[in-house]
């Protein structure tokens, strides 16, 4: 299975390819994506991106995540949580949202079993 492409960014607003639902933030994976909806795991700008923001995505045997810390690089991302996706062997890219959906969509392109948590606004 492979990662889908993330066909859309714009503030407030994505799309995946081959999902019809608009997403605020999401969650990639190799075969599926789903809304990123921080309310279930406590996530705040700041501290940010935990663990368990990304357990799921590790779980789908993914080789590197990229996480967009959104448009204006206001999400937070811990050592912590960096730390927990090398124990992992996961390579990891923290990056401004559009900077990130490009490297993930250039990942995916290649191949690579690529996950990754997406914030679309500031």
């Amino acid at each position: 299975m492979s990662s889908p492409e993330i066909a859309s960014l714009s503030w407030g607003q994505m799309k995946v390819k081959g999902c019809s639902a608009t997403y605020k933030d999401c969650k990639v994976w190799p075969g599926g994506s789903r809304t990123w909806d921080w309310r279930e795991t406590g996530t705040n700008h700041s501290p940010g991106v935990q663990p368990a923001d990304l357990e799921e995505v590790v779980k789908k045997g993914v080789k590197t995540v990229v996480i967009g810390r959104g448009m204006s690089e206001a999400l937070q991302v811990p050592p912590s949580t960096v730390d927990y996706l090398k124990k992992n062997g996961i390579d990891v890219l923290v990056l401004q949202t559009e900077k990130a959906v490009k490297e993930y969509n250039a990942l995916a392109a290649q191949g690579v079993r690529v996950g990754g948590v997406f914030h679309s606004t500031c």
